[in-house]
């Protein structure tokens, strides 16, 4: 699985990427930059990680591979940071999905609101990208950390604001854990009706554990 291909002038420009830093980081390159990692972004919502290259990355930024060096530190910096863009994109709106309405809304509600946006158009692409940490994860390590450190403070803020940190942590954690694991399922087995029973139980569960602590 050779999901990421950097040719030698990649490798090169990294490496002397130090010398553009001052300039790429004025507000005119920051305005610049984040324009191209946009374009990159929504070409990784499309097409996926895999064969992904500095470019690739170019022709669906409108500009060289050698442009995108001087903004990002070669294909592994530009990847990572795309699919972080990628996972914000979802994360926000499957917050959107699970904002209450009137009235109080439990955690299990949220939850259930959240799925459909965790299973939609963008979460084949951030599967793929947890499964080449797995494949590589001396390479791709912190898609997946990454992964769990941006999912992580939503899922906290979903906890009713009267439970103990530590409750927080652990619902939060079960959450993200169960929740991955159906998402695995989802993308490799394709049982719809054991996932959904699977995800029924989850948000029991859920509904227990907020009963008692009223």
């Amino acid at each position: 699985m050779d999901a990421v291909d950097v040719d030698d002038s990649g490798h090169r420009g990294s490496r002397e990427r130090a010398g553009y830093r001052r300039s790429a980081g004025s507000p005119r390159g920051e305005a610049r930059r984040e324009e191209l990692l946009e374009r990159v972004t929504d070409d990784l919502a499309v097409n996926g990680l895999v064969d992904f290259s500095l470019r690739r990355a170019a022709r669906a930024a409108g500009t060289t591979h050698k442009v995108l060096l001087y903004y990002f530190d070669g294909a592994d910096d530009l990847l990572k940071q795309a699919v972080f863009r990628l996972r914000e994109r979802r994360i926000s709106n499957a917050l959107a999905a699970a904002t209450p309405g009137p009235g109080r809304q439990t955690v299990a509600a949220r939850v259930r609101a959240m799925w459909p946006i965790l299973t939609g158009e963008a979460s084949w692409v951030l599967d793929q990208a947890i499964a080449l940490a797995m494949y590589d994860p001396e390479r791709y390590a912190e898609l997946g950390r990454g992964a769990s450190k941006q999912y992580l403070p939503s899922l906290l803020s979903i906890c009713p604001v009267h439970w103990s940190d530590q409750r927080k942590l652990e619902v939060a954690e079960m959450i993200l854990a169960v929740l991955r694991g159906f998402l695995v399922d989802f993308r490799t087995s394709g049982d719809t009706a054991g996932i959904a029973a699977g995800f029924d139980a989850l948000i029991r569960a859920l509904e227990r554990e907020e009963a008692a602590s009223e």
